[in-house]
């Protein structure tokens, strides 16, 4: 079993910044890719970034491409999504998840943090 917990949520401004951090625990696997999905009030959840096990190989949706950023620190087994210019749209509830590659085919990830929430004020 692997338990994520994610962390870093809150209430900011339009064009502001926030770090979200995902901290795993329990049986983890370095080779894992870890990926961060968003669901919004009455929308379905979506794919936002993913990065591979080394760090190297990341991906984005086009909705957030050059404006988040996906890392992760295995030594920490934290995975990281630095979120800046913030947009009103960008409001939802985030999840971690870790998979077997990095991609944005949800079911794909076995395992899934509580999520944490983000709010963009306009």
């Amino acid at each position: 079993q692997v338990q994520l917990v994610e962390s870093g949520g809150g209430l900011v401004q339009a064009g502001g910044s926030l770090r979200l951090s995902c901290a795993a625990s329990g049986r983890t696997y370095r080779r894992d890719a870890m990926g961060w999905f968003r669901q919004a009030p009455g929308k379905e959840r979506e794919f936002v970034a993913a990065i591979g096990w080394s760090g190297l190989n990341k991906y984005y949706s086009d909705s957030v491409k050059g404006r988040f950023t996906i890392s992760r620190d295995n030594a920490k087994n934290t995975v990281y999504l630095q979120m800046n210019s913030l947009k009103p749209e960008d409001t939802a509830v985030y999840y971690c998840a870790t998979g077997p590659s990095a991609n944005y085919y949800e079911h794909q990830y076995k395992y899934w943090g509580q999520g944490t929430q983000v709010t963009v004020s306009s």
